[in-house]
């Protein structure tokens, strides 16, 4: 199954990182879990948050960031690969003059209710 990179809308999670769905089961059919596209603007970054259910992986593809996982903190920048695992607070922040991207796999699937605010907006 091919989708197009163009043919994905971008929208704001409720950690406000801007995400593209580049593979969801909601909308292409696949079963165990999603692929997206996150991008943080330069000097911004993500709210702390945690995911009960959802183990995820980050991986960066542009720009320099700093990572806040449970009690770790740490720099990454591309082709650095993390690993969320359930109920670990995070946080990811761009740290470099530009946007950070990274390809964020969940498995489970992405879902807005399975995602925890752990700071105010």
């Amino acid at each position: 199954m091919l989708q197009p990179y163009a043919q994905v809308s971008a929208y704001r999670t409720k950690d406000g990182s801007e995400i593209r769905e580049l593979m969801h089961p909601a909308v292409h059919g696949n079963q165990q879990q999603s692929l997206a596209e996150a991008r943080v603007p330069a000097g911004g970054r993500t709210l702390l948050h945690r995911h009960l259910h959802t183990e995820e992986l980050y991986h960066i593809t542009a720009g320099t960031g700093h990572m806040t996982l449970g009690q770790e903190h740490f720099p990454v920048q591309p082709g650095d690969t993390v690993c969320i695992p359930p109920g670990t607070p995070h946080c990811i922040a761009a740290t470099g003059p530009g946007e950070l991207r990274l390809l964020c796999c969940c498995a489970p699937a992405y879902s807005h209710a399975d995602t925890e605010l752990l700071e105010a907006e």
